[in-house]
């Protein structure tokens, strides 16, 4: 881990050097600073000059070009928060704790630059005077500076709107947002994505809450430009404001969003408002993006890359054993949970299938036998004197009321015949016991288990699959589903989320990730 939790790299070169500098200077960052890399970009300073000034990066192409090369070189730092801050004079919100510049950039003794670089973050951001400063990497001859127009020039305008999802934002966000503020003079309008509009979004029960996504837009944006008026908002259909507002003048696109922005101007002619002026941000590619991800930085991709890991802690209960450790797996009608338990199973855990402990509670003699009966009366009995599941099924199938009374009848000797196999997986000397059961929250098993793993898959998908393997018609298919807990409710309440949507082998690669990156948990508590 590296030893400061944030930190302000101050970068001298001429901004036309940056898109060959950027990717250095960061991975060097990235070794000294763990949480939020603040970045103060400005050409020609010198750092051992006393007292220098601090001043905002010329506005322009040149610059436009320097934030791509920054966030794209950034996107290879995983983990790395990139804030490319566009005009000095006022506090940020996660204070740097070290001080960062590139020793090319900053000859001499090393004495003057680091007191400078000093002066330079207390005047510009208000940072204690003391702070650590270190150089960066060795010295290296000057690139030669890409020609530039001096007289070029980025467009302005005094109101601005850009919409998205802005779900965990990354690099591709960044430099959009950042490209919004350089455009804009007086206000920035940005929409945020929420409600239907996100119902079709790849793994949308990863996405995050609209306040938390909307509390770290705005941060971000008076961290970069504080000179600004920020208004987010939530957006409930593909235009939102943008087809009222008669302040408006520009709205920012992407090639893939330009369809949406010519739109959004035929609706404002239709309301009477002039047409907005388009300004088109390139896509940023993503040089890490896997075969079932999107070649561009995208919030889906960086979702799927969250399946199989831990997205909150272990329950910590003292009156739970730490062996065998038990992981409860759940997941709705044709999530693919089963196939996931069978790949968990060959990677070494114990197996404990709670639909075969179902089916022994039922039987002539079992646990629950008796109790069924005498509620549900004689008629749900097959000629052999066992119990149709079918026929009582259909009983407490959209009855709340009789499904608890048969739910407070049977769960319960199925949770004791679930602790008895744990006992078994111990007395066999199994690390890692996996609890297969599609009822695992409604039956309030979490305290039998260490941590809840839920496996998800679209609603449509799911429907697809119920219907060819159980020969139900559609409607019958969404109502199974309807009737049992969401994927979003299930996720709320797992420490880790997997998805069978793609190919078996994609599968496959995250149980073994869930798999290996438990063993790490695992190697740790033993080794404390």
């Amino acid at each position: 881990m590296p030893p400061f939790a944030s930190g302000l790299l101050v970068l001298t070169a001429p901004l036309g050097a940056l898109p060959r500098r950027a990717a250095a200077a960061l991975a060097a960052a990235a070794g000294v600073v763990a949480g939020p890399l603040y970045v103060h970009l400005q050409p020609g300073l010198r750092l051992a000059a006393p007292a220098p000034r601090p001043a905002a990066p010329p506005a322009g192409p040149a610059l436009l070009r320097a934030l791509a090369a920054l966030y794209a070189a950034a996107a290879a730092q995983r983990g790395l928060e990139l804030r490319v801050l566009l005009g000095p004079g006022h506090r940020l919100a996660r204070p740097p704790r070290v001080l960062l510049a590139a020793a090319a950039e900053a000859p001499g003794p090393p004495g003057p630059v680091e007191l400078g670089l000093q002066h330079l973050a207390a005047a510009a951001y208000g940072c204690p005077p003391r702070l650590p400063a270190l150089l960066l990497g060795g010295p290296e001859e000057e690139p030669e500076e890409e020609p530039q127009d001096p007289d070029a020039a980025l467009p302005d305008f005094s109101d601005v709107a850009v919409g998205g999802t802005f779900d965990r934002l990354h690099g591709a966000h960044r430099f959009l947002l950042s490209a919004c503020c350089l455009l804009a003079r007086h206000r920035l309008l940005a929409g945020v994505a929420d409600g239907d509009l996100l119902r079709h979004k790849v793994l949308t029960e990863l996405i995050e809450p609209y306040e938390l996504r909307a509390a770290k837009l705005r941060e971000f944006l008076e961290d970069v430009k504080p000179s600004l008026r920020y208004d987010i908002v939530p957006l409930a259909d593909p235009y939102g404001p943008s087809v009222t507002d008669p302040d408006l003048q520009c709205l920012v696109v992407s090639e893939e969003t330009r369809r949406g922005g010519e739109a959004v101007n035929k609706k404002r002619l239709e309301n009477g408002l002039p047409e907005l002026a388009l300004y088109e941000i390139l896509l940023m590619k993503d040089p890490d993006h896997s075969q079932n991800e999107e070649e561009k930085i995208s919030s889906s991709s960086l979702r799927q890359r969250l399946l199989g890991t831990l997205l909150r802690p272990p329950r910590q209960d003292p009156a739970l054993p730490s062996r065998p450790y038990v992981i409860g797996l759940t997941g709705g009608t044709g999530s693919g949970k089963t196939s996931i338990a069978k790949l968990l199973g060959h990677l070494g855990a114990f197996l404990i299938d709670a639909d075969k402990l179902g089916h022994a509670v039922y039987v002539p003699g079992g646990p629950a036998y008796e109790q069924v009966v005498a509620a549900f009366g004689a008629e749900i009995l097959n000629e052999d004197g066992t119990i149709n599941r079918k026929v009582l099924g259909a009983k407490v199938f959209g009855n709340p009321e009789r499904l608890k009374s048969l739910t407070d009848i049977v769960w319960p000797e199925m949770a004791r015949m679930v602790k008895e196999q744990i006992g078994e997986a111990d007395a066999q000397g199994k690390a890692v016991c996996v609890l297969d059961a599609a009822v695992l929250l409604e039956a309030g098993w979490q305290d039998m288990v260490h941590e809840v793993w839920t496996a998800i898959i679209p609603e449509e998908e799911a429907v697809k699959r119920v219907m060819a393997r159980d020969g139900l018609s559609e409607e019958a298919a969404r109502s199974r589903l309807r009737s049992q807990m969401t994927n979003s409710q299930r996720v709320e309440q797992s420490q880790v989320v997997l998805c069978t949507l793609w190919e078996p082998d994609v599968t496959r690669k995250q149980v073994e990730k869930a798999w290996d990156l438990l063993q790490q948990r695992l190697g740790q508590e033993r080794s404390l």
